[in-house]
């Protein structure tokens, strides 16, 4: 009697296809996995040399004060901002409902967004004068990479607002600064953001002089610090450019709460807040919330997209704040890194 002969059916090459390609995920998850552990242990290691230059106490300074970043001629304003209690949130909009209270400890804030001239000094060393003055904490640092288009978008770059980051690279400015001046920055939370807004729930300038908003922008950003500041000395904290926060976008939870914030654990959304040169005056409010959207990335030629770069939000940029009680060094590792910058793809 003959032997049976196998044959290769198509069925069979599709099975064998199948499990080769299952194996080979595998292999590139098991690959990234590892790169990925590699750089969260020398990130982590190098928030610690940073941790390491920075006083565990926050000094006690003026209310008002600058910094110029180390050998450059830039600086920029930090005013101090008291603890206190306040009700976060309003009846007027369902994702501000419901109105609750919260407590939070004192901390400094830039007075205005951070703008290019200091954004550009993250973006580019040489600018930074980090060329020939090696640090390795400094070093270490990701930056971003280059952009595939000019970035202004032509409204502007001395004195203007940095514009189109992601909330990664807010972070990443953040950690960068840190280790430039010896002082703990980060985003603030999206308490934190409207508690400095209200400024002790003063009466606020009316909008045309303390704002740049739909009315009266022209259609693009303005120099920061042009327009009245609140009572906390803070510009442009509603309109010119909406602002990043720490925290993930999220319905309120009822009740009080103590240095709140809502810890990312997706790409999308996070919460962005102030309003902007392009929104209209009912959207310019302390207490408006906006959640990222993957199409603000939607011309980014890149797949995946960008971890740095917000291509279609020409109208987003971020402030940050000092906490005067400092962090330990892993406590800066998770406000520096969340973990979710890569899009979801």
């Amino acid at each position: 009697m003959p032997k049976p002969r196998f044959r290769w059916s198509k069925l069979s090459a599709c099975h064998a296809g199948i499990r080769v390609g299952i194996a080979v995920a595998l292999l590139v998850a098991a690959v990234f996995a590892e790169t990925s552990a590699k750089e969260a242990a020398a990130e982590r290691a190098n928030v610690r040399r940073i941790a390491a230059r920075i006083p565990t106490r926050a000094k006690d300074v003026r209310q008002s004060y600058r910094v110029t970043i180390p050998n450059t001629t830039v600086s920029y304003g930090m005013a101090l901002i008291p603890a206190g209690e306040f009700t976060m949130g309003s009846t007027a909009k369902k994702d501000e409902q419901p109105p609750h209270k919260v407590r939070l400890d004192t901390f400094w804030m830039q007075v205005h967004e951070v703008t290019w001239d200091e954004y550009r000094l993250f973006m580019f060393a040489a600018q930074a004068g980090e060329t020939g003055r090696p640090d390795a904490a400094v070093d270490a640092v990701s930056r971003p990479t280059r952009p595939y288009v000019e970035m202004s978008f032509g409204m502007g770059i001395h004195g203007f607002p940095a514009i189109s980051m992601t909330q990664h690279a807010a972070n990443k400015y953040a950690e960068w600064l840190s280790a430039k001046t010896g002082e703990f920055y980060r985003l603030p939370t999206e308490a934190e953001w409207e508690y400095a807004c209200r400024a002790g729930d003063a009466v606020p300038a009316p909008l045309s002089d303390s704002a740049w908003y739909e009315a009266d922008s022209g259609g693009k950003y303005h120099e920061v610090a042009t327009k009245k500041p609140n009572a906390w000395g803070l510009y442009d904290m509603l309109g010119n450019v909406m602002e990043w926060t720490l925290d993930q976008y999220v319905p309120y939870t009822p009740g009080d709460a103590v240095n709140p914030w809502v810890k990312p654990s997706a790409p999308y959304p996070h919460a962005v807040r102030g309003g902007s040169w392009n929104d209209p005056a009912a959207a310019v409010t302390c207490t408006a919330r906006v959640a990222s959207d993957p199409s603000w990335k939607q011309q980014d030629p890149q797949l995946p997209k960008s971890i740095w770069y917000m291509t279609d939000a020409p109208w987003l940029g971020f402030r940050l704040v000092r906490p005067a009680k400092v962090p330990i060094a892993e406590e800066m590792y998770r406000y520096w890194n969340n973990g979710v910058e890569h899009d979801e793809q």
